[in-house]
C-alpha cells in the first residue's frame, strides 16, 4: 500500500514538472492574468505591452473613480487627485502583471455603470411624478 502511494506521488510529481516549461518567459507567461497576457502575446515588444497595461489601468481607475467616488470640484483639486491616481497605477500596474486587477477594475466599473443607470432612471422618473 506505501509503495503505491510513494509511486503514484512520484507520478504526480512527473507530472508537475512536465507541465513546467524550462523556459523562463513561457514561465513567467503563465502566470499572468489573462488581459495582461492577452496584451504581451498581441502587442510587437514587451515595452509596449507594459505602457498599454499601464494606460489600461490608468484608464479603468480613472473611470472607476469619476462612476463611484468624485464630486464637483475645483479644477486644481482633480488635478492633484488625478496626478496621486497616475501614481498609484504605476504599483497597480506591477500588480496587474501576476493578479486580476484589469478583470476586477472592468467589474467595478459594470457595477458602477449599472448602478448609475439605475440610479439616473430613477431620479428622471421622480421629476416626472412632481
Amino acid at each position: 500500500m506505501m509503495l503505491n502511494i510513494m509511486a503514484l506521488t512520484s507520478y504526480f510529481n512527473l507530472v508537475l514538472l512536465a507541465t513546467v516549461s524550462t523556459n523562463e518567459t513561457d514561465y513567467v507567461m503563465n502566470r499572468m492574468s489573462g488581459i495582461t497576457r492577452y496584451l504581451y502575446e498581441i502587442l510587437p515588444n514587451y515595452d509596449v505591452a507594459g505602457y498599454a497595461t499601464f494606460v489600461l489601468v490608468f484608464l479603468l481607475s480613472a473611470l472607476v473613480f469619476k462612476l463611484g467616488f468624485a464630486q464637483k470640484l475645483p479644477l486644481s483639486k482633480n488635478i492633484i487627485i488625478y496626478t496621486f491616481l497616475f501614481l498609484g497605477c504605476i504599483v497597480l500596474t506591477f500588480l496587474a502583471l501576476f493578479l486580476p486587477m484589469i478583470e476586477g477594475l472592468i467589474v467595478a466599473a459594470l457595477i458602477l455603470i449599472v448602478y448609475k443607470s439605475r440610479m439616473w432612471r430613477e431620479k428622471r422618473e421622480q421629476a416626472k411624478q412632481a
